[in-house]
């Protein structure tokens, strides 16, 4: 039975500064390390096949600090920027079931386009905090030229379905670490959210979300 696990980077170093950090890569803090340690902790018996994180450092060092952790012997491998999973993993089968864990990145998991270094509170004061409030937390209301949720989950929807569930449907487990948004996308396809509920749902830093495929079904464990 396959295992899909979705796991939120932590705390990261702006985190306290008040301003938007989008697609900017700033890594974590010391309190997003442990974070990524209790995550490690909590799934340290999954024996992971693939590791799928965003572009952007904070997601791709929260899970190779939570592979620290795990009981398999396989090593995890930070596979180059230009390969394809399934290519990679046709010529590199082998390897995979022996030794090794390839850690894939993708853009299609960053998170959602924000206004980087941009102060929040600037920011509400220029738009209003309604308007403002309305881009955080609604589907389909961009502000300026960056993505709303709608325009993040038109690149993490299509490549959960076309480059995730397969693996899975191939008994593959796959642990995904990226971004609250990016990942409340995935859970939304899941569990069968609508728009709306989605914005409701946190992902804890160090309490990852656990799902299981049976009879072609992905179901929260």
């Amino acid at each position: 039975m396959a295992k899909l696990i979705l796991m939120r980077h932590g705390d990261y170093v702006w985190h306290n500064k008040n301003v938007f950090t989008g697609w900017f890569d700033v890594p974590l803090s010391s309190t997003g390390i442990i974070e990524a340690l209790k995550t490690g902790a909590k799934t340290s018996e999954i024996k992971f096949d693939i590791v799928v994180t965003s572009m952007q450092i904070r997601a791709i060092e929260a899970a190779m600090i939570a592979l620290t952790q795990n009981k398999s012997k396989k090593m995890p491998v930070l596979i180059s920027e230009n390969k394809k999973i399934d290519d990679w993993i046709i010529s590199n089968s082998k390897s995979m079931e022996e030794s090794i864990i390839p850690v894939f990145r993708n853009w299609h998991l960053n998170e959602q386009c924000e206004l980087p270094t941009r102060d929040k509170t600037v920011v509400s004061g220029e738009y209003g905090i309604e308007y403002l409030n309305k881009w955080c937390y609604c589907y389909d209301q961009p502000l300026e030229n960056v993505e709303c949720m709608r325009d993040t989950a038109k690149r993490v929807i299509p490549f959960f379905r076309k480059k995730i569930i397969p693996q899975l449907e191939k008994d593959k487990n796959v642990l995904i670490s990226a971004h609250n948004n990016s990942l409340r996308l995935i859970v939304m396809v899941i569990e069968n959210h609508t728009e709306k509920e989605i914005y409701d749902l946190e992902i804890p830093a160090d309490s990852p979300f656990i799902y299981e495929m049976a009879n072609g079904k992905i179901m929260k464990k």
